[in-house]
C-alpha cells in the first residue's frame, strides 16, 4: 500500500496547534450567546443553555484528547481524571493549565478549579437585566460531559468569586460528584 492510497482512519491523528485565535474564538462564542439569548427570558436559562452546550462537547474532547495525549488510556481514579482535565483539557481549551485544583473543606464530595482570568468571560459585557450571568457555564457544561463520559458522574457549576484588590473576579467551576463516585473510593 503506498502512502498516496492510505485511509484517513489509518493516518495517524497530528496533536494540533496549542494556540488559539482568539479572535475567531470570541466571534463564535459571541454566535453562540446570541443563539441561545434570541431563545431564553432569564439569565439562568441562558447558563444552562450554555452549559448544555458544553455537556455535548464534553466527551468529544475527552476521545479527542485521550487518543492525542494518552494514548488511548483513560483515567480511572478520581484526582487523575481531575488532574487531566486541570491540565490537560485546560490546555487544550485555553493554551495553559487552570490556576487551581482543590478538594473543599466542608464537603468530601466537592471540588474546585480555579481560573484567574477566564478566557469566555473576559469580552463578555451583560445588559443589566443579565448581569448575574456567568458564561463559564459553558465550560461548566464541558468539564461535566468529559466526568459524565468517564463515569464520574457529576454535576459542575462555575461561580464567580472576587479577589480583594483585583478589578475582575476569578471563576470557580464547582465539581458535586454523585455518591456513589465517592462510596466506590475511585
Amino acid at each position: 500500500m503506498n502512502k498516496n492510497s492510505m485511509n484517513i482512519v489509518d493516518k495517524p491523528i497530528p496533536k494540533g496547534k496549542t494556540e488559539i485565535n482568539i479572535s475567531s474564538f470570541a466571534f463564535l462564542f459571541s454566535e453562540m450567546i446570541q443563539y441561545c439569548q434570541d431563545r431564553i427570558k432569564a439569565a439562568h436559562e441562558l447558563e444552562k443553555k450554555l452549559s448544555d452546550m458544553g455537556v455535548m462537547i464534553g466527551p468529544r474532547l475527552l476521545e479527542l484528547l485521550v487518543v492525542r495525549e494518552k494514548n488511548s488510556k483513560r483515567e480511572t481514579k478520581l484526582l487523575g481524571i481531575l488532574s487531566f482535565i486541570n491540565t490537560t483539557v485546560w490546555k487544550a481549551l485555553f493554551g495553559k493549565p487552570a490556576d487551581s485544583l482543590e478538594k473543599s473543606t466542608e464537603a468530601e464530595d466537592e471540588y474546585m478549579i480555579s481560573d484567574n482570568n477566564m478566557l469566555v468571560n473576559k469580552f463578555i459585557s451583560l445588559p443589566k437585566n443579565f448581569s448575574s450571568l456567568n458564561c463559564a457555564a459553558f465550560v461548566a457544561g464541558i468539564v461535566e460531559g468529559i466526568l459524565c463520559s468517564a463515569e464520574f458522574p457529576a454535576r459542575v457549576t462555575a461561580h464567580n468569586v472576587a479577589v480583594e484588590g483585583k478589578k475582575f473576579p476569578k471563576t470557580v467551576i464547582l465539581i458535586k460528584f454523585n455518591p456513589e463516585v465517592i462510596e466506590r473510593g475511585a
